[in-house]
């Protein structure tokens, strides 16, 4: 899947060691039609650590939880794109959570959502 809609947050389930899901919803910007994400938090997140851990990971949408992947984007004039989206997209109504999650540390953690499975676009 490369194309999404642009939803103002998505649902993003992790699978703990012990089998256990945690789901955490998410701020999502898209950029050329690819879905990213950050962790507010930064590497401090659990969730984010399970996502670099390999855990499973899934979205929720209307028809249920689709396994997708999450790729870091290590690219730093794509990860200043992804920042510009988040300011434009939630900075109006949100500046200072905006301010943190476009911080060092919060940029620093940025992925993007591939492998969605054959589902065509989220859902708004």
């Amino acid at each position: 899947m490369d194309t999404f809609e642009d939803p103002v947050e998505i649902v993003l389930w992790t699978r703990h060691e012990d089998g256990r899901w945690s789901a955490r919803p998410l701020w999502m910007v898209l950029v050329d039609g690819r879905a990213y994400v950050r962790s507010a938090f930064g590497r401090r997140s659990a969730w984010y650590r399970r996502v670099l851990g390999r855990a499973d990971v899934r979205i929720e949408t209307a028809s249920g939880r689709l396994p997708v992947a999450l790729r870091p984007v290590g690219d730093s004039g794509l990860v200043r794109r992804v920042s510009e989206a988040y300011r434009a997209k939630y900075g109006l109504c949100w500046p200072g959570p905006v301010a943190s999650v476009n911080g060092p540390e919060a940029a620093a953690t940025t992925l993007c959502l591939t492998d969605a499975g054959q589902v065509p676009q989220l859902p708004a």
